[in-house]
């Protein structure tokens, strides 16, 4: 039986326990992440790495996709797009973000703020070349989230490319990466009875300041 949009709004899984104290944190919120993602893995996530991205352009104006982690280190957290897309077009106007990951089996949620810069070239460049060059040709062909009369013309543009580009394929002149800066991590960890286990790591002069949230 196919389950109807009230049964689905109203659902509200109950799954295993898993308590989340401050004892059981790292007190470097980017090493917990990178544990959780780990874990995440293991627990058979098909995109560990994949985050929710919220930007704003100029005026306030929020825009979310889901994109995918490619970089996370003490710098911040790293991802690579087209930089005349939406989000880079809000990026250049307001450059800060957050990001949301969601780990449904684990019943987990990592939110990430803070501010974004661009990442160097010789770094995007290093990054490019490692993709595959059916990925390298698309990032060329595509005029990220313009219309398109048909997906003909996307694929007569990558075939194009492919002419033009026999060997190597360098890197876009308008192709490139992010990374977030973190002010701010929350760490959500579900419980039964929406008695969720939440903390927040907040930067200061000092370092991260940790604190239990009311779920």
């Amino acid at each position: 039986m196919v389950a109807s949009v009230s049964d689905i709004v109203s659902r509200r899984p109950d799954g295993p326990e898993e308590p989340l104290s401050r004892q059981d944190l790292d007190r470097d919120p980017v090493r917990q992440l990178r544990k959780w993602l780990e874990g995440a893995l293991a627990a058979g996530s098909r995109e560990p790495n994949a985050m929710v991205l919220a930007t704003s352009d100029r005026g306030g104006v929020p825009s979310a996709r889901v994109v995918l982690l490619r970089g996370l280190d003490e710098r911040g957290l790293t991802w690579y797009t087209n930089r005349e897309s939406l989000k880079g077009r809000d990026l250049a106007a307001n450059p800060r973000a957050a990001v949301v990951f969601h780990w449904e089996l684990q019943q987990r949620q990592v939110r990430v703020a803070g501010d974004v810069s661009i990442v160097p070239e010789a770094e995007a460049a290093a990054y490019f070349a490692e993709r595959p060059r059916k990925s390298q040709l698309s990032a060329w062909a595509s005029p990220q989230g313009r219309a398109l009369a048909e997906r003909a013309e996307l694929e007569a543009a990558t075939e194009r490319i492919d002419r033009r580009f026999p060997d190597v394929v360098p890197l876009p002149p308008f192709w490139g990466g992010y990374r977030l800066t973190p002010s701010m991590f929350e760490f959500w960890q579900g419980r039964r009875n929406r008695m969720h286990d939440r903390f927040s790591y907040v930067r200061e002069e000092a370092g991260w300041q940790v604190e239990r949230l009311a779920p």
